[in-house]
């Protein structure tokens, strides 16, 4: 039981720090400025970064076929690649690269996190086999934090960066070394290590849940002191962001101790002498474990088809002639794949708008995307046992109904309009992608998860390069400076406007 718990700790470490593409915004103006980019160009770039998820099956295949722990390397090794040589550009130590070879590197370090997201969505669903929608939203949220630990290692290891040129320079440097000396930390404990004991909402999740509420929680508020105040230093942000992450760790020894007592209790009520020992090992909770058993299935039948039966196993080739594939694939084309478009933009939106704070605007959306990837498995764990939770694709309805009302509140050219839009697409946009996970599994079983939502994320390059082209091309036509930049609150509502008529 704790090599599982610590493999989900893993998972958490490892997609707290796999969200390098969403620090994009906090440099993008700067390698715009470098490369003498068209705004075009520079969409181009974050549609790079996203096309990196079109070869995002290769990492399922070889997930199938090699050890996670070889997997979750190679993962890292790409981000080093691709991350690594831009930094070495930005930093005069290569020769000029052309616009090619950067997009080029752009993919491999996009299709890196493919490889690392792989790794833990298998621990995750095949060490927690009944709570696997709780599990994987718990880890799915820490990718959320990923721009803003980004951001406060910026602001701590590289004080001076405050001027653009320094700081790419310092994102790219992190992007290309922290993903490595993570999985090379976690690479000992990411294995499959199940051993049929799992059990629905076991006091490990309350504590975890716990944890992970107030480390968004805190990510939030320091996200909201970057706008205003600026009380708190980075220091105090970095110290409270690892203690917060290496808090997970105490959930293994919590949930061996509640597992005792409750041990003790039940032979108390029996009235009667035991073997504890044949009670550790299953011989008398071997009911409850079956009757765990037997509802856990239940439900996951009834989110797959009904029923006591589980999900039906589809392959690749079986799903992709399926109707409920394409409306699936559109809805999330339409709903997350549009937030992340929004959300790369970010750098821009904020030049139009004169707003100087790029990075506290980063830092904003990744923790609400924080919250919002937390939420379904948080509602999840409190209404499973009463069977009123809706299924995932009227959750998904339901969370697009405040998403798009953010885009209309964009029309208002206030920056709190622009705080309260970024949240909101922020929260939705984690939320959708959080549900996609467990959907995948529902509609199309398990047994070829790893491929099977690596074809469905594909979606996300091919909404990349359209909606943040249609952005490119009204930013373009709205160009009233010299330097080539656009300064008008327009923008937005141009933007907003045709990406929904869309």
């Amino acid at each position: 039981m704790a090599l599982q718990w610590l493999s989900l700790v893993a998972a958490i470490w490892l997609q707290s720090i796999n969200g390098t593409n969403s620090n994009f915004p906090a440099y993008s103006s700067e390698l715009k400025r470098l490369l003498s980019l068209s705004q075009l160009q520079l969409n181009n770039l974050a549609f790079a970064s996203d096309a990196g998820k079109l070869l995002g099956f290769i990492s399922g295949v070889a997930a199938s076929h090699l050890p996670l722990w070889l997997v979750l390397l190679v993962g890292s090794l790409l981000g080093l690649i691709g991350y690594g040589i831009q930094f070495l550009f930005v930093t005069n130590q290569i020769p000029s690269l052309s616009y090619a070879h950067v997009f080029l590197l752009t993919i491999l370090a996009g299709n890196s996190i493919c490889w690392i997201n792989t790794v833990c969505y298998i621990i995750t669903i095949n060490n927690f086999p009944l709570d696997r929608h709780v599990a994987v939203g718990i880890t799915t949220s820490y990718i959320g934090l990923s721009a803003e630990i980004y951001t406060v290692l910026v602001s701590v290891f590289f004080p001076s960066s405050s001027s653009p040129n320094k700081a790419a320079k310092a994102y790219l440097l992190l992007n290309s070394v922290s993903p490595l000396a993570v999985c090379v930390l976690g690479a000992p404990i990411v294995r499959c290590v199940n051993n049929g004991m799992s059990r629905r909402l076991g006091v490990g999740f309350v504590v975890m849940f716990v944890i992970t509420i107030g480390t968004g929680i805190f990510a939030v508020a320091s996200s909201f002191d970057k706008i205003s105040s600026g009380i708190l230093s980075p220091l105090v942000v970095v110290i409270g962001m690892g203690l917060f992450l290496l808090a997970p760790l105490a959930v293994p020894l919590v949930e061996k101790i509640m597992e005792r007592f409750q041990k003790k209790c039940w032979l108390r009520r029996e009235g009667r002498v035991c073997d504890v020992s044949v009670v550790e090992g299953g011989g008398g909770g071997g009911e409850r474990t079956e009757e765990g058993r037997k509802d856990g299935d239940q439900e996951s039948g009834s989110g797959g088809g009904g029923g006591g039966e589980g999900p039906e196993e589809i392959g690749v080739k079986e799903m992709v002639k399926r109707l409920e594939f394409w409306l699936y694939f559109c809805v999330y084309l339409f709903g997350a794949t549009l937030g992340l478009v929004y959300l790369n933009n970010l750098g821009q939106i904020a030049e139009s708008r004169g707003f100087p704070k790029t990075s506290a605007l980063v830092s904003l959306s990744s923790s609400f995307g924080f919250f919002g990837r937390l939420l379904p498995s948080l509602l999840a764990h409190i209404f499973s046992r009463n069977k009123c939770m809706a299924s995932t694709p009227a959750c998904i309805a339901i969370i697009m109904a405040p998403m798009s009302a953010s885009f209309f509140l964009l029309l208002n050219k206030t920056t709190l309009s622009l705080y309260i839009s970024t949240a909101v697409i922020g929260l939705c946009t984690g939320a959708i992608t959080s549900i996609a996970v467990s959907t995948t599994t529902e509609l199309f079983g398990t047994k070829n998860f790893s491929v099977n939502h690596n074809i469905i994320v594909a979606n996300i390059p091919f909404g990349s390069f359209l909606f943040g082209d249609m952005a490119a091309l009204l930013y373009r036509s709205k160009i009233n400076t010299p330097d080539g930049r656009c300064l008008s609150s327009k923008l937005l509502s141009l933007f907003a406007a045709a990406i929904l008529t869309f």
